[in-house]
């Protein structure tokens, strides 16, 4: 699922070898496209891992908002922040060294391939949480 300011707009879900760009959708806040279709927000899982074709470049907020900040990576792992509260954003990415920088304050233009997605159960939650119930059933009973 996509950011709570992307909900307007049209989606999909990434897929591995996607190479994505960073881009201002006109809702307050940058999220991630496909190069084939700009128009369409790519929405990440929590684990999801990517590269960067350059060093990541993000704004820098306060008394120097005109200057950019070149972190040291190329790599990182997407991530959700701030779960529990509403209307804020919640799309991160994680770098290397732990750093947490909201998925927002990346500036635009910068392209990065999907190297990996989080494995997904091959059946609902529900099912599983079912057979695991019956399980422990048995062996309680037992």
């Amino acid at each position: 699922m996509c950011d709570y300011s992307l909900h307007t707009i049209k989606s999909r879900p990434a897929r591995v070898g996607d190479v994505l760009l960073i881009r201002h959708f006109g809702t307050g806040t940058r999220g991630f496209a496909a190069l084939e279709d700009c128009t369409t927000a790519v929405c990440l899982a929590p684990g999801t891992e990517l590269v960067f074709s350059k060093k990541v470049v993000r704004d820098r907020d306060g008394l120097l908002w005109w200057w950019r900040l070149r972190m040291n990576y190329t790599a990182a792992i997407f991530r959700k922040v701030n779960t529990e509260e509403r209307c804020v954003h919640h799309d991160a990415l994680e770098f290397p060294d732990g750093e947490i920088v909201l998925l927002t304050c990346l500036c635009e233009g910068q392209k990065a391939t999907v190297l990996q997605v989080p494995a997904q159960p091959k059946i609902g939650s529900d099912k599983v949480t079912e057979k695991l119930a019956a399980y422990l059933g048995r062996t309680e009973v037992a």
